[in-house]
């Protein structure tokens, strides 16, 4: 039976398999879906202590990938499946039907940013098209955005893009927006944020980096052009905890609820990074996370002896 099994391969992941790793513990990482987290897809990092001139994205995932092998991580590309407490711990299902036994489970499988699904949106990614105003909006200073979404996920975006470019246009599928009253207020209270209502993006173009978006008009059908520099869609993410759901506590989101000390409803499972943080999203949150749930295993494990 294995010590502890850490599902992701995040920033979080990592950095719970460099702690556990440096414990003794003997740690083994399996990879999920989206190996390398929602950090894969960001080009440049600058808010990461320890890189004055920034980093990318998938290159510090690989920095803490070897740190983490260093110390004597294992890694396995691997979906799991399924999820059951068993006496002295739990087992852990496979894709192609093999079965794991742990003591105690860290859980950083993130949570996946909704996208538009188009084509061109998968061209730009990294390019211009984005969902990480704080991650990304020093890069658009001076420049014009769009910001695709009506809650106030959306609203936060824009009015932070507002730090930054000179003009934040709204576009919104509804002619009203799903935000409580006091995000609405702020962001109409801006005079850099405008307003596209009862509109989607249909296209994304530009040549090497974002020029534009084809807006369609849900009313008319019309289609028009529309001159950005920058696409950030704030339409939600999805927390990849479906395997979880009824097994494990769960918000009304689906992001799986924890302690202060990274403990889920059960003993000796964990979750750290954005699987379970609503409010931050950030690398550095994410590692601080995985920090903490990796020292609570050590802690479990002795207390279990």
């Amino acid at each position: 039976m294995e010590n502890v099994i850490i599902l992701g391969t995040g920033i979080s992941g990592c950095t719970a398999a460099i702690y556990t790793a440096r414990a003794n513990l003997n740690p083994l990482i399996i990879s999920g879906s989206e190996d390398g987290g929602q950090l894969t897809l960001t080009t440049d990092v600058e808010n990461f202590p320890g890189f004055p001139n920034g980093v990318q994205g998938p290159e510090l995932v690989q920095m803490a990938k070897k740190q983490a092998e260093r110390f004597g991580t294992r890694f396995m590309v691997d979906i799991v499946t399924d999820f059951n407490p068993i006496e002295g711990g739990y087992e852990l299902t496979l894709m192609g039907g093999d079965k794991l036994q742990t003591k105690t489970i860290i859980i950083s499988t993130g949570a996946s940013a909704r996208w538009l699904g188009l084509p061109s949106e998968e061209k730009f990614k990294g390019r211009g098209v984005t969902t990480c105003a704080t991650c990304d909006g020093a890069f658009f200073k001076d420049k014009e955005v769009i910001v695709i979404g009506g809650g106030d996920s959306a609203m936060e975006e824009a009015i932070f893009l507002t730090k930054f470019a000179t003009k934040v246009t709204l576009i919104h599928r509804r002619s009203e927006l799903r935000a409580s009253k006091i995000m609405r207020d702020r962001a109409k209270n801006n005079s850099k944020i405008g307003y596209v209502w009862n509109s989607e993006v249909a296209e994304i173009f530009g040549d090497k980096l974002v020029s534009g978006v084809k807006l369609k008009n849900l009313e008319t059908g019309e289609i028009s052009d529309f001159k950005c520099d920058g696409v950030f869609l704030a339409i939600g993410h999805v927390p990849n905890t479906t395997i979880f759901q009824g097994k494990l506590d769960l918000d009304n989101h689906g992001y799986l609820k924890t302690d202060r000390f990274t403990n889920t409803n059960l003993p000796g499972v964990f979750a750290a990074g954005d699987v379970q943080d609503t409010r931050y999203r950030q690398a550095i949150t994410a590692a601080g996370s995985g920090c903490q749930a990796a020292i609570e295993v050590e802690k479990y494990l002795v207390e279990l002896e």
